[in-house]
């Protein structure tokens, strides 16, 4: 068949595909074309159909087959070097003209024909050095230079099936240690000449950049991308002279006052992987200490100003974000910070604010009440006069956290399509999970509270037990869920008793009047006198077990 009868061929049957809506004719129209990616006679005629079609789904399709073609055929070393002087030819004399999905596709043919030959020649190398040959000129050349550099980060860092895992490592230590720095610091560079170009598509493209390269896979661990947990970052010890740099990280707090809410979240993810490096990067405890202050200064004049925290994406990551600074860093090292009584007050108030701002913040504020546990547990190792203040606000997480669940139970309550929250008992737990740490550090405080808002509910429900015929069904209802949610919360607090690190005999004075507490109600609850104890008995009984 000649070239120009292909040709046609082609374009016609990538517009079938692209307009009909008949299953088995789309499946003749696939089969037709699939000689493109299996056959490699048809790689120049790919090629002549880039050349030639002004057709966008034609383009695609002819860069989708040769991706095919690159992936699963063993092509030899000179036709994928062709391949690749092709499309960087390409991109740079018609790329800008094309439709972006039509780029994207090229580009992540560059990108995988570059990663499969990157140990076979150097010229394969050479793809940094071109991308940024596109940088230097016009913003459409500019965003296809940051689109190939990205896409190459990300098939670096992601495993293919045409390649076996062990070349796959090979692979992607070899471009982490000759080339993803250079990337990284190319990335940094763009973002302070991008910086007055605000909003624009190459300031998230470059944002996207930094962030590919900073959760690139450094240890080969190949973590959980779907996860919203993220290990320490190994950051290789010749990137320190960049990292340590102040204008690193404020670079990334700039960005996130500046952009727009739909990608300053990747700003703060930036900064979440930062703020995620292992502690034996820094060369000494005073390198650290000063890249810890300038983590709480940007993100308390974050808490000051609230500036993006209204869109939800950006508020997720700001939680996870503040979530990491007891994570990696030790509480003698907050507190001897600069700023840190201003920090953790700002901190306070912004976790006191989102439990009561249940119905928005979800399931963000674990994050924080996850960091205030470890922060209370770690007090009894602190070796340091400075002033923590965590005995003053502990108790206000607690009271916070108790009565913003209280709010939303009336308000499940008079929802009946809503879930109830004590029947998922992986969410439960999660949310019980931080309870014992955070009252047993204050376990006086925190047990007068809970017996004193346990008490009037209790009295409720044992009169309501007793008079049945004259109850309020509805507050009485209410009262039992709020004495499940109770029990659930003393139940914790007992359980933890012995890996929570507090003893002594306040503690078992309070473990015992809580305790009693509970089994008063389960008086109540075996008496068989209440119409509504279901809940109350399996919960009591699993509980108190």
């Amino acid at each position: 068949m000649k070239r120009v009868d292909v040709y046609w061929l082609y374009v016609g049957k990538a517009r079938e595909l692209t307009s009909l809506l008949d299953s088995v004719e789309r499946a003749h129209a696939e089969r037709t074309l699939k000689c493109f990616s299996v056959n490699t006679d048809y790689i120049s005629q790919c090629q002549y159909i880039l050349d030639n079609s002004l057709t966008p789904y034609a383009l695609m399709l002819a860069s989708s087959s040769l991706l095919k073609q690159v992936t699963e055929q063993s092509l030899p070393l000179q036709l994928r070097l062709d391949i690749r002087n092709y499309l960087i030819n390409y991109l740079a004399t018609r790329g800008p003209d094309l439709e972006p999905f039509v780029v994207g596709s090229l580009v992540q043919l560059l990108c995988r024909v570059t990663k499969f030959g990157w140990l076979d020649d150097d010229r394969f190398k050479e793809v940094i050095n071109e991308a940024m040959n596109f940088l230097s000129q016009a913003p459409y050349h500019c965003a296809i230079g940051l689109k190939i550099l990205n896409q190459l980060v990300s098939e670096m860092n992601q495993p293919n099936s045409g390649l076996p895992s062990m070349l796959q490592r090979k692979i992607a230590i070899s471009f982490k240690d000759q080339s993803l720095f250079q990337v990284f610091q190319i990335s940094l560079t763009s973002l302070h000449q991008l910086k007055n170009d605000v909003g624009s598509k190459l300031q998230e493209l470059v944002l996207s950049l930094s962030l590919n390269v900073l959760s690139f896979d450094f240890m080969g661990t190949s973590f959980d991308e779907s996860s919203d947990e993220i290990g320490m970052v190994q950051i290789p010890i010749s990137w320190r002279p960049v990292i340590q740099d102040p204008s690193t990280l404020q670079i990334f707090f700039d960005y996130y006052a500046i952009t727009q809410s739909h990608f300053s979240k990747e700003a703060l993810e930036c900064l979440l992987r930062l703020a995620s490096i292992r502690r034996s990067f820094f060369i000494n405890d005073a390198t650290r200490l000063k890249f810890l202050s300038h983590l709480m200064t940007g993100t308390k004049e974050i808490l000051q100003s609230g500036i993006g925290l209204a869109d939800h994406d950006n508020y997720h990551a700001f939680c996870r974000l503040l979530g990491r600074f007891k994570v990696n860093y030790q509480l003698s090292e907050l507190v001897n910070a600069d700023g840190y009584t201003d920090w953790i007050r700002l901190v306070a108030d912004f976790t006191l604010k989102s439990l009561h701002s249940w119905q928005w913040a979800g399931s963000s504020v674990y994050y924080l009440l996850g960091m205030w546990s470890r922060l209370v547990t770690s007090v009894r190792f602190l070796k340091t006069d400075s002033a923590n203040l965590l005995d003053e606000y502990a108790p206000k997480i607690i009271e916070g956290f108790i009565s913003s669940r209280f709010d939303s139970l009336q308000s499940e309550f008079s929802d009946e399509l809503s879930e109830d929250p004590l029947d998922n008992v992986e969410l439960l737990q999660d949310q019980l999970d931080f309870i014992p740490y955070l009252c047993r550090f204050q376990y006086e405080t925190c047990g007068m509270y809970i017996m004193k808002i346990m008490e009037p509910i209790l009295q409720l429900y044992m009169d309501g037990a007793n008079l049945q015929c004259c109850a309020d069904n509805i507050q009485l209802s209410l009262a039992e869920v709020k004495l499940a949610w109770i029990v659930h919360i003393v139940a914790a607090i007992l359980k933890t008793k012995q890996i929570s690190g507090f003893s002594g005999e306040l503690q078992e004075v309070f473990d015992a009047e809580l305790s009693a507490r509970v089994w008063q109600l389960i008086n109540v609850t075996d008496s068989g006198l209440h119409s509504q104890v279901k809940r109350l008995n399996h919960i009591n009984s699993q509980s108190i077990q």
